[in-house]
């Protein structure tokens, strides 16, 4: 056991950090004598280890604590130092002591597992013994050992908890999330998919087309794919196909015999303090490039840019009475439709095979609308509400089938379940930059946006910045502020895009709600938010509005999905049986389209006989008093939160603090009703 915690590569990067750390304390025949007496401690200890085998584990500390202290006294006396620089020297040496002491501990546990495993192998490897059973047993325990609190032990809120361990969810057979989510700061870091001993990691191709699909999603590094038994690591940056071997993406592989032999790495990649030390990412770059790595939302994109081209194209021939408008709203309603009841049955809140069920027979546009007409009557959001023109679109079944094929496994390589809205957001950002027109014999062309194309393209908003300007905005706004008794706080983006800030801005304040109560009890130390509580959020706090109607469209199926975050179909039962509130709400009143720039008394001091019907509706003013007369009323919006004035994201300038402490984004606003001073802020502008 010693001679394993105490290998000289492991004792001789300890000492090598000491020794960096004493370089501003002494001079260099000081540093020369330190590093002697170093070595010479651990050859000691190395000896004493091989000499006295039979030593108790006290009379072995005893010894090696004996060397540390009279070394650090030894290499003290002949330095001038003064006393604080001696004091600091001798407890960096006592620090050094009690490290190795934890991960003696650490070890200990471990080998204790192995043991347990091995002494009722037998049992663990038969089809009796289940994944439940492995989790509790071996794999939480093993999770500790790297410093994880699994049981949320400290308490923390749902959002910021270091491990969500899902409740196993089976649909159709399969499972739709993984068993562990490794977090820093609610900031998923790696998954962990768990088996039953008797499933075959190293060779069986479902168990890792499974993690590989839940990380590649997500858009995560790595993630861990282990039965105890077998511990394997995958490259999840690696997109997965159908026909991928077990190998695929495989850059680690050991048993439990070999943890040991392995600790050492394992702890330094993906341990807690690994994470907070850079370990982890530092792995992740030296492991980077691989052949066939790709990203999700450009695989994502490029996906659902085939969807508009396809149905573009067939609506444009079959329905020749649809103008440039109707054809581009068209196309993104369907898509939006068909993408939210997707994630929806990886959720678990619509059955699973939905929409594939209904795309197996004919007249599928047909059955689909009588998909969307339920869901209208669930949700309630506006999304599925009927509009006649649109359920009375001609579209060949061919068009659907193949895009509802492309949604499911096997063809699928994403689990929506986990898919992040973040990146959904950023994946509709692009998207929104491209436009279908049509030609003079009404064939549809998509291409880019006038404004996107002279911009030089779309660049979205990372989420370093979101997150800085929420925080630094309405985070300093609500910082002493009790929401459940003073909901009236307004946050507002006038310019939404596809609404990666109010996103933020919601996810911020469903954090704010948590910690302050009104919760319900999942497990133990897990709480969460009711339904009706996130709706109210949503209704009586956030804001938009853009030009782009299509970009108000996806700004409302963002929030919604946020809203349906960690919801199923228990949850949404729980809501329907004690009381009338349809799962989602209704969010037209609180997004709107319009150009927040110009004001409706544009039209009083403009000539409309020179602008055609396409310039006016390019215009789109808006009228803020009329629009949100509710808000105005009680004095206009607290926050006004969005993008800041950048151009590239390779120009980007990292905001200080010092700079960014109080936002006002309305400072050369055409607006005649917003210069009055109709929107709040707070701090300097």
């Amino acid at each position: 056991m010693i001679p394993f915690l105490i290998s000289s590569s492991a004792l001789s990067r300890s000492f090598g950090i000491i020794l960096f750390s004493l370089l501003d304390f002494i001079n260099h025949r000081s540093k020369v004598k330190l590093t002697l007496c170093l070595c010479q401690v651990k050859n000691d200890y190395a000896g004493f280890n091989k000499n006295f085998i039979s030593l108790n584990n006290c009379l072995a500390d005893l010894i090696f604590g004996t060397l540390v202290r009279t070394a650090a006294r030894n290499i003290v006396k002949p330095c001038s130092l003064n006393e604080f620089s001696k004091n600091y020297i001798t407890e960096l040496f006592l620090k050094l002591f009690c490290k190795i002491e934890q991960m003696k501990e650490k070890i200990e546990k471990l080998k204790d597992l192995c043991n347990s495993f091995q002494s009722n192998i037998k049992e663990y490897k038969s089809n009796k013994y289940d994944e439940a059973n492995a989790r509790v047993d071996f794999i939480d325990k093993f999770s500790e050992c790297l410093d994880w609190d699994v049981r949320n032990n400290s308490n923390y809120a749902e959002s910021y908890r270091e491990v969500v361990r899902e409740d196993k969810v089976i649909i159709e057979g399969k499972p739709k999330a993984p068993d562990y989510s490794f977090r820093i700061g609610g900031v998923r870091k790696f998954f962990l998919e768990a088996k039953r001993p008797s499933v075959n990691i190293k060779d069986e191709i479902e168990p890792a087309f499974q993690i590989r699909r839940y990380g590649y999603t997500a858009k995560l590094p790595l993630s861990i794919l282990t039965d105890f038994e077998e511990f394997a690591i995958y490259d999840t940056r690696i997109k997965p196909e159908k026909t991928d071997k077990a190998s695929v993406g495989r850059i680690f592989y050991c048993t439990y015999e070999e943890y040991e032999k392995h600790f050492e790495f394992i702890y330094n990649t993906f341990s807690k303090e690994a994470i907070y030390k850079g370990s982890f990412d530092k792995y992740v770059i030296e492991n980077k490039n691989k052949k066939g790595s790709s990203e999700v939302d450009k695989e994502f994109l490029s996906l659902i840019e085939d969807w508009r081209e396809s149905l573009a194209k067939n609506l444009a021939i079959k329905n020749k009475d649809l103008d440039i408008f109707s054809l581009n709203n068209a196309v993104q309603l369907l898509i939006d439709r068909i993408i939210f009841l997707r994630i929806a049955e990886d959720r678990n809140m619509e059955k699973y095979g939905l929409l594939s069920e209904a795309s197996k027979n004919k007249e599928v546009y047909k059955n689909l609308n009588k998909l969307f007409l339920k869901a209208n009557d669930k949700y309630n959001s506006g999304l599925f509400k009927p509009e006649k023109w649109v359920s009375d679109l001609d579209i060949d079944d061919k068009i659907f089938q193949n895009i509802i094929k492309s949604l499911y496994y096997p063809d699928c390589p994403y689990e929506l379940s986990v898919l992040p809205i973040e990146i959904l957001g950023n994946i509709y950002e692009q998207f929104l930059g491209k436009t279908i027109r049509l030609t003079t014999s009404h064939q549809a062309k998509v291409e880019e946006k006038e404004e996107v194309r002279k911009a030089g393209g779309v660049y979205y908003t990372p989420q370093y910045i979101v997150h800085y300007i929420v925080k630094n905005t309405i985070g300093e706004k609500v910082k002493d502020v009790d929401l459940y008794n003073h909901p009236k706080l307004t946050v507002l983006d006038p310019a939404c895009g596809s609404g990666s800030f109010l996103v933020g801005a919601y996810s911020f304040l469903l954090d704010k709600y948590l910690k302050n109560g009104l919760v319900y009890q999942v497990s133990r130390n897990t709480y969460r938010l009711s339904i009706e509580v996130k709706q109210n959020i949503l209704l009586h706090h956030i804001f938009g509005v853009d030009i782009d109607g299509q970009a108000v469209e996806v700004t409302k199926l963002s929030l919604l999905l946020k809203l349906m975050e960690d919801e199923n179909s228990e949850s949404a039962d729980r809501l329907f049986k004690h009381s009338d509130i349809k799962l989602l709400p209704d969010l037209h009143k609180n997004i709107k389209c319009g150009n927040s720039l110009i004001g409706s008394d544009f039209y009083e001091e403009k000539d409309l006989s020179l602008f055609g019907k396409i310039e006016l509706r390019k215009v789109n003013t808006f009228d803020w008093e009329k629009e949100f007369a509710d808000v105005f009323n009680d004095g206009g919006f607290d926050c006004v939160i969005g993008n800041p004035p950048y151009v590239r994201q390779e120009t980007l300038l990292i905001p200080t603090k010092k700079s960014t402490k109080n936002i006002t984004i309305i400072s050369h606003c055409h607006n005649a009703k917003l210069r009055k001073g109709k929107v709040k802020t707070f701090g300097k502008a």
